[in-house]
């Protein structure tokens, strides 16, 4: 018997599967709000930088639309019962609850690594975590927090030793009061079948490729390993220290094996895709994702770009965060949000606020026919965030800056 040839999808098709598995294309991503969209990508990345939102806020908005904010935040930090908690995924993100069962490979391995960059007193750890037990939820501030007359960064050893527990899952973070985390005991807050769950470091893995497959719709071996930083050097070992393959844990994840056509000169990238996108397919699958597309900015910390090299790839666009590189070394600006457009990052803008006026600072577009786009895109996330006014910074290039105004202007 001869194998079934595998699925070759082309670039443009792969595009706008990842589009739509990330909640960019149709309606359906609305339903169950916040929580479903959590599910729909697996993790969402938290940053201290707010300009016009936090980035967990801006990822709701991009998708959801004008969602108050104050709903967002209680959405995944829920009031009155456990719907998130905190951990490190592809950086420290966001995640649904029902994840927590799949974190123990990393929690096993870091245990058994010890302690790096959370060296501290394994007294102080004990005391921190007796006072947690008898005192209940706490944050870093009631544990002691930064050391005294000193900067945020410089943790205190009660910092350290928390922050240590949390990363082995002694603690837990699933509220936030502010931008503070609260920590508590695990066995208060997961529930039981959850808590009570004890996954292979296999199923773990396995587990976690499936859920980044579910959350692009397609990937590539590069893909798999960063969305959740599952690492797969050639002997198999990940950077946890858990030994993974990748063929057979995509193969036990249930992912079906595609290919992604590339330039004529070159063979078509190896893939795995989520069951459900191929399922039934025919060639066309780009007719497979209809819908209206969205037109917003988005998070530099966004999952659909967090990885700067796909994000090249898929849509050919050269994105970078500059909030770390000196302001006189800067291209773009500060905190660039690129704009999502018909499918294409279409442009991008960095943004600020002045009381109720968004300052578009410095604003670049791909083409003169993303004007109308961005200027819907500026005047959207203003009114969101609670501003009536856009003033327009430095506009590339200048020839389009007419354009802009206009849609701005009929816009107003």
């Amino acid at each position: 018997m001869h194998a079934a040839p595998q699925l070759t999808l082309s670039p443009d098709e792969a595009r706008l599967i990842t589009l739509r598995a990330q909640g960019f294309i149709g309606t359906a991503v609305r339903r169950g709000g916040v929580p479903a969209l959590l599910r729909r990508v697996g993790a969402v990345q938290l940053d201290t930088i707010s300009v016009l939102a936090r980035s967990h806020e801006l990822v709701a908005y991009s998708r959801l639309g004008p969602v108050p904010r104050e709903r967002i935040e209680q959405a995944y930090w829920h009031p009155r019962r456990t719907a998130a908690f905190e951990y490190w995924s592809h950086a420290a993100c966001v995640l649904p609850i029902e994840e927590w069962p799949f974190y123990a490979f990393r929690r096993r391995a870091l245990q058994a690594r010890g302690p790096r960059w959370h060296q501290h007193d394994p007294q102080v750890r004990a005391e921190v975590l007796a006072k947690i037990r008898a005192e209940g939820p706490l944050t870093a501030g009631d544990l002691g927090g930064a050391r005294n007359g000193a900067d945020w960064w410089a943790w205190s050893e009660s910092k350290k030793a928390v922050e240590w527990l949390l990363a082995t899952g002694e603690v837990i973070c699933a509220r936030r009061i502010g931008w503070r985390r609260v920590y508590d005991l695990p066995e208060r807050v997961v529930p039981p079948e959850l808590l009570n769950a004890d996954p292979s470091d296999a199923d773990c893995i396995g587990h976690l490729l499936a859920v980044t497959a579910r959350a692009l719709g397609v990937v590539t071996h590069a893909d798999l390993a960063d969305y959740q930083r599952i690492r797969f050097g050639g002997t198999g070992e990940g950077r946890d220290g858990t030994a993974v393959n990748l063929g057979s844990s995509a193969a036990a994840a249930g992912l079906i094996p595609v290919q992604i056509a590339g330039p004529r000169d070159r063979k078509p990238a190896a893939a795995w895709a989520d069951p459900a996108v191929v399922a039934g397919s025919e060639p066309g699958l780009a007719q497979a994702a209809p819908g209206r597309h969205r037109v917003t900015l988005l998070s530099p910390f966004d999952s659909l770009i967090w990885d700067r090299k796909r994000t090249l790839r898929m849509f050919g666009f050269q994105h970078s965060l500059e909030a770390y590189v000196p302001q006189a070394k800067r291209v773009h600006g500060y905190y660039v949000m690129p704009l999502l457009a018909r499918g294409r990052l279409a442009g991008r803008v960095d943004p600020a606020r002045s009381g109720r006026t968004l300052v578009a600072r410095k604003l670049s577009l791909a083409t003169a026919s993303a004007a109308e786009p961005m200027a819907r895109a500026l005047v959207d996330a203003a009114g969101w965030v609670g501003c009536d006014n856009v003033e327009l910074g430095q506009v590339e290039p200048l020839s389009a800056e007419p354009r802009l105004r206009k849609a701005l202007a009929d816009l107003s």
